[in-house]
């Protein structure tokens, strides 16, 4: 058996996918440390692996950024945004994490680090050490693969792939205006890493990141990702995380009622806002909810991830339509095959897991990766790109009725998971580790 150090951003979406595969690796009779969030320390521990503690200078509470990260609110959605969330939510962490995983590895002397693609401090791991006096180190891609191409759209701008050369030409201006507008990033980051002892080779910050694993394990598969021909040659398309069963949870005391509503016939529509952008449910939930409200031949979840559902929406809803159900946590492992159509912000995980299950969608989201994620579901014909974080109650309707009547979606959904059922995505994973941990 290998011996394991786990490490992920102390931010849910990072968090989840990484302790996914820690807890599967551990159960096969790997050691395994788990070095990630405090406030995720007793649930890492109960999934079996050893837990560590960020320090303090890389570890935050994720539902509260704003607390740690003054003046975050006020930069604008979209690549601004993420520009200043590499910056410093990602970026200033990179001497800390990096400190912390030298520590563990002095009493655990790993066969391989892994840790998801924005735990930076892996990378200046990576970087920092000759290839034999480390751990193998692989990455693992949690979110849209954004690596600058010919091929491509510059990332983070939610735009198709080129389709000529007037197109490619159009691209690469606009990749050098961003290029030009990203200078203070690059220079941010690059002293970040200059502070952790890593000096970063001249080059793009994005395939430096890529490059310097030994291995980007990607959790798509290659149907719902750009083709390159200049794609990094440590990209591994690995398959979907399999939703977590450590999660799983009671059905609701509704659920009959939807069995039922399946049973007759009726179009089982969930809608979602993920587990970080799920305060404001006025932005999707709720027109969602309403845009649906008069339509007897669907039955709508809006599964909001919060204990406090019920009053969330009510301040925007009083009433909650018959058809509609408005729920906390949903045990969405039983409730994706039996649903018809996901509305989602795009979140990379809750996608990745719709399509697994052949589930069309509806995407309406403007933060972080979504409009990347939401340019591959229109891009892979899988559904609807509303392009916008906030859809009106009439761009909804009208989107779910263009999803739910139109067979080419639900046909392209399917043809997709048939592709990531031939992927076991932990399965490689653990393959990929004890080949590198026999090297």
């Amino acid at each position: 058996m290998s011996r394991i150090l786990v490490a992920a951003t102390p931010v849910s979406g990072h968090h989840a996918p990484l302790l996914q595969i820690a807890r599967h690796l551990s159960g096969l009779g790997h050691e395994v440390v788990f070095l990630g969030g405090s406030r995720f320390g007793a649930q890492v521990e109960a999934a079996g692996p050893v837990f560590r503690a960020l320090p303090a200078a890389a570890d935050y509470d994720d539902r509260d950024l704003t607390a740690r990260f003054p003046g975050r609110e006020a930069i604008p959605a979209g690549p601004e945004q993420v520009m200043w969330d590499v910056m410093h939510v990602f970026g200033d962490p990179i001497p800390a994490q990096l400190g912390a995983l030298r520590e563990v590895l002095a009493g655990f002397p790993a066969d391989v680090v892994l840790h998801d693609n924005l735990f930076l401090g892996g990378v200046a791991l990576a970087l920092g050490e000759e290839r034999d006096r480390r751990p193998a180190v692989f990455s693992v891609g949690i979110s849209p693969l954004g690596v600058e191409s010919r091929d491509t759209a510059p990332h983070l701008l939610g735009l198709l792939p080129p389709v000529d050369d007037a197109e490619r030409a159009r691209y690469a201006e606009l990749a050098a205006r961003m290029a030009e507008r990203s200078k203070p990033l690059a220079a941010h980051l690059r002293g970040c890493f200059t502070t952790a002892g890593v000096t970063l080779a001249e080059g793009s910050l994005g395939w430096l990141r890529i490059q310097a694993a030994d291995a980007f394990l990607q959790l798509t598969v290659a149907g719902f990702e750009y083709p390159r021909g200049d794609q990094p040659a440590t990209v591994r398309f690995v398959g979907a995380i399999p939703i977590d069963p450590g999660t799983a949870q009671e059905p609701p005391a509704w659920w009959p009622e939807l069995l039922t509503a399946r049973a007759d016939g009726k179009r089982i529509v969930v809608v979602t806002q993920g587990t970080l952008a799920n305060t404001a449910l006025g932005r999707l939930v709720v027109p969602t909810v309403r845009a649906l409200a008069d339509r007897d031949d669907v039955f709508v979840v809006a599964a909001t991830g919060r204990p406090d559902a019920a009053e969330r929406v009510a301040a925007d809803l009083p009433a909650v339509p018959a058809n509609a159900r408005v729920a906390g946590f949903v045990p969405f492992a039983d409730l994706l095959p039996l649903t018809d159509l996901l509305v989602t912000n795009g979140g990379y995980g809750g996608t990745q897991a719709a399509l697994a299950h052949g589930v069309p969608l509806v995407v309406a989201g403007d933060t972080e990766d979504k409009p990347e994620v939401a340019a591959r579901v229109e891009w892979s014909g899988t559904g609807v790109n509303l392009r916008t974080g906030d859809p009106t109650v009439e761009a909804l309707r009208s989107a779910v009725d263009t999803v739910l009547s139109a067979p080419s979606y639900r046909e392209r959904a399917a043809g997709l998971a048939k592709e990531y059922a031939a992927h076991d995505a932990l399965a490689l994973i653990d393959g990929l580790v004890t080949g590198a941990a026999g090297r």
